[in-house]
């Protein structure tokens, strides 16, 4: 077995990197944003494509920034321009159904005022519905998968502190 190339021979070490690159796993990545209003209340959206309600966000595009992502699903599923406040949940999904395994994010996308959460409607055929509603409410709407990632989301929030899960439990 040979020796890796040089960095110092920019085209062999190149190719031997594209050749690592090519082997290395590759991850589905979702982001998911927690949005709340001054009365503790949650955003959930109603998807057309799949039972039960979920968060708003969406699947990261390839080379795309998970929070770039977030921004991009809140624009185009509900025309919401919010500034991100930092990271809540990272969860390691297994493989499920015809799913791979998937990095799941949750992000805390801050407070909006009365007037956005009234003025909330679905801008795409992607969402039927959209609701702002209390953290029971959540908890009871969202698939069953989700659930244990929202209340770390919430635990999160309340303790200013991210937290790793895998598989639906918390990790630490």
């Amino acid at each position: 077995m040979g020796t890796a190339p040089s960095p110092d021979d920019p085209e062999a070490w190149n190719a031997y990197l594209a050749e690592g690159n090519a082997k290395q796993a590759r991850k589905r990545v979702a982001v998911d944003v927690i949005i709340r209003d001054a009365d503790g209340r949650v955003l959930v959206v109603n998807p057309a494509y799949k039972p039960d309600w979920d968060l708003p966000g969406g699947m990261v595009e390839s080379n795309e920034a998970p929070d770039d992502a977030a921004r991009r699903e809140l624009r185009e599923e509900l025309g919401l321009d919010v500034s991100l406040c930092g990271l809540l949940v990272v969860e390691w999904v297994p493989p499920h159904g015809p799913w791979d395994d998937q990095l799941a994010f949750i992000l805390d996308g801050g407070m909006i005022s009365d007037a956005q959460a009234r003025a909330l409607r679905p801008h795409d055929a992607e969402l039927i519905e959209v609701a702002m509603v209390n953290p029971y409410r959540a908890e009871q709407l969202l698939r069953k998968r989700l659930v244990p990632r929202f209340l770390a989301a919430m635990q999160a929030l309340e303790n200013k502190r991210p937290c790793l899960m895998r598989n639906g439990q918390l990790i630490g």
